[in-house]
């Protein structure tokens, strides 16, 4: 949470991995990235859909838009497409369904003027619908608390120890040099998980631990200047959407605690607020158990004194689960009347999810489709 850089915004490249290369999410977000006159931007998109996306750049009528394909679609490999035709110092990706403030960039290279910072995460917010029926509310409403809890861990976790919990790839800048090592380019494209999986998602998670493992610091700008506005599913998709962040999330964090255990020592906050609370927090078994000890253990207790003592544990069970939470009922108190039901997937991101996760023998089996390609360095 530095102050405002002066990092030269056009020494910046931003990498989009879009799947359907086209639509008007992809416009706003072209749109919204040129405003911050970055040096130029990089679209990488799937080669059926490497037409349509070359006739909306025209359209839109930017020399500042170069594209790319790769065959299948992979954010992985489009990602890794994308690295060698970067020209500048810091490289910054983003996803196809976000709106930048045009004071992004000065904020995000703030913390990258010391060396020491490898990379920068962004404060994230939902783009309300507008007029939305009763439905599209209480979806969309589900998915700004994912974000506003997201942002105060972020936060929180940053200013107690450097930590994160991830540099979330909706908008995040790194240095070039850093994705350009072929350690990296080589581990990012053969992540194994349990020795018979190829994970081909997670990638955000992956950059981070990387950063982390190889003695980079990490920043997060928690500021309005610095917030960038994203959709998500309001409808039932938002549950598949939610199940994916958890595999993702859990999958990371457990390699983060037991395969590269560095967090132990360099993040000991973060693993005990966040890490650990991928084994430790099942939020309905233990409030269930929470509730059940205080009555065995009040059970001699006078009626008025044990009912007293349940009320105040009810407010503090709801207030620890309420406080991050304040930020967006301050901003939309109206929102406080969907509180009952308090208790994301962009179109198309679930379309391949084979693709997601491949075993092994599957992957060497068709690594001689991409290697000719620059997917796979070897």
């Amino acid at each position: 949470m530095a102050r405002v850089g002066s990092n030269m915004v056009d020494d910046v490249t931003v990498v989009i991995p879009s799947l359907q290369g086209d639509g008007g999410e992809l416009w706003n977000t072209i749109r919204s990235i040129l405003a911050t006159e970055p040096h130029e931007i990089i679209l990488v998109t799937v080669e059926a859909h490497e037409l349509r996306a070359r006739m909306m750049v025209k359209t839109i009528g930017t020399s500042k838009v170069r594209i790319f394909s790769v065959a299948q679609p992979n954010k992985r490999r489009q990602m890794v497409r994308a690295i060698p035709e970067v020209h500048t110092e810091i490289t910054i990706f983003a996803d196809d369904d976000v709106t930048w403030p045009t004071t992004l960039l000065p904020w995000m290279l703030a913390p990258l003027e010391d060396e020491q910072y490898g990379g920068v995460g962004t404060n994230q917010r939902l783009r309300r619908a507008e007029c939305p029926n009763l439905q599209q509310r209480i979806w969309g409403f589900l998915g700004a608390l994912y974000l506003e809890r997201r942002n105060f861990d972020c936060a929180s976790c940053m200013y107690m120890d450097g930590g994160l919990p991830c540099l979330s790839g909706r908008t995040v800048a790194y240095r070039t040099r850093i994705l350009r090592d072929p350690a990296f380019t080589y581990g990012f494209t053969h992540e194994e998980w349990l020795g018979r999986y190829q994970l081909n998602a997670d990638d955000d998670n992956f950059i981070t631990r990387w950063l982390v493992s190889h003695g980079q610091k990490i920043s997060y700008q928690y500021h309005k200047q610095s917030e960038v506005h994203t959709t998500l599913e309001d409808n039932p998709k938002f549950l598949k959407q939610c199940l994916r962040w958890s595999r993702s999330n859990w999958r990371s964090n457990v390699t983060s605690m037991f395969c590269d255990r560095h967090i132990w020592t360099l993040q000991p906050w973060s693993t005990y607020a966040v890490h650990l609370t991928t084994i430790s927090h099942w939020a309905i078994a233990w409030d269930t158990l929470l509730v059940y000890m205080y009555f065995k253990s009040t059970e001699l207790w006078d009626h008025d004194s044990r009912t007293f003592g349940l009320v105040v544990l009810a407010c503090w069970m709801f207030t620890s689960k309420f406080i991050k939470l304040m930020g967006h009922y301050i901003r939309y108190p109206a929102d406080f009347f969907l509180l009952p039901t308090a208790w994301g997937s962009r179109e198309g991101a679930d379309d391949d999810d084979a693709y997601r996760m491949i075993r092994v023998r599957q992957k060497h089996q068709e690594a001689g489709d991409y290697q000719g390609n620059d997917y796979y360095t070897q």
